[in-house]
């Protein structure tokens, strides 16, 4: 699908609300993780706003694409995006880890209409989604499974076997989305557990690797396209993305992994993000 420069700017005001929306969420909640939410929103909003088969009036429309959130502790990005698509009020946003709120700090499927998997454990979401491509393959539905996970997760040895089992079937209808941000909760990937070479890595297990920078919202759609026209492998996207991205005092800081705001910094926060949305506006305006 074609994504021409005036949507591309319109996508970027919409990352920049996504990013508003979870830094108001957390702090309206007093905890919740993010760095990774804002590393990740260009991400889910090209997928929200552009990618995805999906309608948000109907939830559980049978020819839906799933996305699956393996590293659910970023799920405030996953709600921002979903009632800014139309799933529920974006005034519910507001009850973010609150009691009885669908809007857990782990994505709760049964809580949640349009949350294809409850998530909490690392490393689940890959299984979780190669299995649901496989059934997909088996029923001969044309319904495509996007499964986001962290860097971090991949010290999960659960997440490499199901690596082998979707290269072993060529499970050319998922498309696994890496945030590659470089940060954990203790610190750097490659000094906790290094990753690399990360990309040789997919392929010894025969798959379709594709690099980009997470943060491009044309540069997630170009990888996208790309892999639309791979067959009989799965995919992987590497999303070079920047932790905390949009806040200063929070991008490439593992502290900000998850970490409560202290005076001043919940309005710092966005101050800088709004500074950002009045020159994305300024720029749209010239399409």
């Amino acid at each position: 699908m074609h994504l021409h420069d005036k949507k591309v700017k319109k996508l970027e005001l919409i990352a920049n609300k996504l990013r508003q929306h979870v830094i108001e969420m957390i702090a309206e909640a007093g905890s919740g993780h993010q760095g990774g939410c804002l590393g990740m929103a260009d991400v889910f909003t090209v997928l929200y706003f552009h990618e995805l088969n999906h309608d948000p009036k109907n939830p559980n429309w049978e020819k839906r694409d799933r996305l699956i959130l393996s590293n659910g502790h970023i799920c405030p990005i996953r709600y921002a995006a979903m009632a800014e698509a139309g799933y529920f009020p974006v005034k519910q946003l507001k009850t973010l880890r609150k009691l009885g709120s669908p809007l857990q700090g782990h994505p709760e499927r049964r809580m949640l209409p349009g949350a294809e998997t409850t998530s909490g454990p690392l490393g689940e979401g890959l299984p979780q989604s190669a299995g649901m491509a496989y059934a997909a393959k088996m029923d001969k539905k044309k319904w495509r499974v996007f499964c986001l996970t962290s860097d971090g997760e991949h010290e999960a040895g659960l997440h490499w076997e199901a690596m082998m089992f979707a290269g072993k079937h060529g499970l050319d209808n998922l498309i696994t989305i890496i945030d590659r941000n470089n940060i954990q909760i203790d610190g750097d990937t490659e000094d906790v557990m290094p990753l690399e070479p990360l990309k040789e890595k997919y392929e010894a297990f025969n798959w379709h690797v594709i690099e980009c920078d997470g943060n491009s919202i044309f540069g997630i759609h170009q990888a996208i396209e790309e892999a639309k026209k791979v067959h009989d492998k799965p995919i992987c996207i590497i999303a070079h993305t920047i932790l905390g991205r949009g806040v200063s005092f929070m991008e490439n800081n593992f502290l900000w992994h998850s970490k409560p705001y202290e005076k001043g910094e919940y309005e710092q926060a966005m101050k800088e993000l709004k500074d950002l949305e009045k020159k994305l506006k300024s720029d749209h305006a010239k399409y």
